[in-house]
């Protein structure tokens, strides 16, 4: 599956006509019956199924905890969760490590709400993301787990729900757990909207982006409102030197964890295509035309390149949405909505998505534009793939992006193979 030869299929250039691009869907004119082909049981891999055999029973949780565990279908918990969940539940300070897409989210929700007591009229736990839609999921998440647990309230929080009803809902009700954006947390403690005093529980769910030069101010600020015998558990994939700083700094004798053989997941087989840019669309078509897609996440290095791609793939006939960050935050939470229930087939994002977002049947993953840096590959290849399931990553590579490439395998300890003609469908496609 080489690159074809260039055509005047090329992505459109922008103009006063490209300004008010819809979010309109279209079915795929070859194939209607995509969603059919998804798999119920999807195949996965061994860095995620490979456990001690343990049992969500072992931590002596509350049944109404262990009710809405089984609900959500989580059998057994994945390694992360086995190392990090009796620390947690132990009361210790925690440095966890591992990749994406394998039960992070669990790892911290369940020590929450098993040590949360909704009878106590205060704020307990408090989990600070980078993004609305990581906020968003990881609360839907919250709600499923505690599904059964009586007289809980969560409250989700982010730029896109208005002040005047957080402030209601903190008056109004006594929320114990928190799930936040850290913008907007800082601006409800700052006016003191929102009571941090007897937390017991802080959560950093994407440690390093949080940790970064533009969240690190934020963040400690809202640290400066919490007792300073709190809990504190941090997640990340990647471990940059600001993340041991903050550790240093601000937790006590912490444990760390580190479940990562490797950086990328294993389940995803990783290639690349040289291409010119006048290419890229031609062999985006003949990718959709010839793999085993049940859904894919395919990404931009612009906002504006992400719409004019989105309306180029449904002027092709495909089914199609995209989501960027200048979007509305009811807009793109309708279209992680969507896409999730499989209302259309591709997405194209900006890497607003490439944290944390969780679609299982995303088994392919193509950086249209190829990325500056490692963890922004990282993270999105991660899409693919989620607990332990099999995907494909797809790079188009240019002639600017030869070093980029190199340098990327060099700091993950990857190998990224050149795309060949055909593409065993057992490799992502089960």
């Amino acid at each position: 599956m080489t690159a074809p030869e260039p055509t005047a299929v090329e992505l459109p250039s922008v103009t006063a006509e490209s300004d008010n691009l819809s979010l309109s869907v279209v079915e795929d004119e070859e194939d209607k019956d995509w969603r059919s082909m998804i798999p119920e049981d999807r195949v996965h891999t061994a860095d995620v199924t490979e456990t001690r055999n343990g049992t969500f029973e072992e931590y002596a949780l509350k049944k109404e905890l262990l009710r809405g565990i089984f609900k959500k279908k989580w059998e057994r918990p994945s390694p992360i969760q086995e190392d990090s969940i009796p620390m947690a539940l132990s009361g210790y300070d925690v440095l966890a490590r591992a990749k994406n897409g394998v039960g992070k989210t669990g790892s911290y929700l369940i020590p929450i709400l098993e040590k949360v007591d909704p009878t106590l009229p205060y704020v307990q736990a408090l989990v600070l993301v980078p993004t609305i839609e990581l906020a968003s999921q990881t609360y839907k998440v919250c709600k499923e787990l505690s599904t059964f647990i009586r007289g809980l309230e969560i409250l989700l929080v982010h730029r896109g729900i208005e002040v005047e009803d957080v402030v209601v809902a903190c008056q109004t009700r006594n929320i114990h757990i928190i799930i936040s954006t850290p913008g907007r947390m800082r601006s409800l403690v700052y006016y003191q909207n929102v009571k941090l005093d007897k937390l017991r529980i802080v959560v950093l769910d994407e440690a390093d982006k949080l940790l970064s030069v533009d969240f690190r101010p934020v963040i400690e600020t809202i640290i400066a409102a919490t007792p300073s015998e709190r809990q504190m558990l941090l997640f990340s994939a990647t471990y940059p030197r600001a993340v041991k700083d903050f550790c240093d700094r601000y937790m006590r004798n912490y444990k760390a964890i580190n479940t990562m053989n490797e950086l990328c997941l294993r389940g995803v087989s990783q290639y690349y295509a040289y291409v010119s840019e006048s290419q890229k669309i031609l062999c985006l078509n003949t990718l959709f035309r010839h793999l085993t897609i049940f859904q894919s996440m395919i990404f931009c290095n612009s906002v504006r390149r992400v719409e004019l791609l989105a309306k180029t793939i449904i002027d092709l006939g495909y089914s199609c949405a995209y989501i960027h960050a200048h979007m509305k935050t009811q807009e793109r939470t309708q279209v992680l909505h969507d896409f999730y229930n499989k209302k259309f087939r591709h997405l194209v994002a900006s890497d607003l998505c490439a944290r944390g977002i969780d679609v299982p049947s995303v088994n392919v993953v193509i950086n249209f534009d190829f990325p500056d840096k490692s963890d922004a590959y990282l993270h999105r290849v991660g899409r693919g793939g989620r607990f332990g399931g099999l995907a494909l990553a797809v790079n188009f590579i240019t002639e600017f992006d030869r070093k980029k490439k190199t340098l990327i395998e060099s700091e993950l300890g990857c190998k990224i193979l050149p795309l060949t003609d055909k593409v065993d469908p057992a490799l992502y496609a089960r």
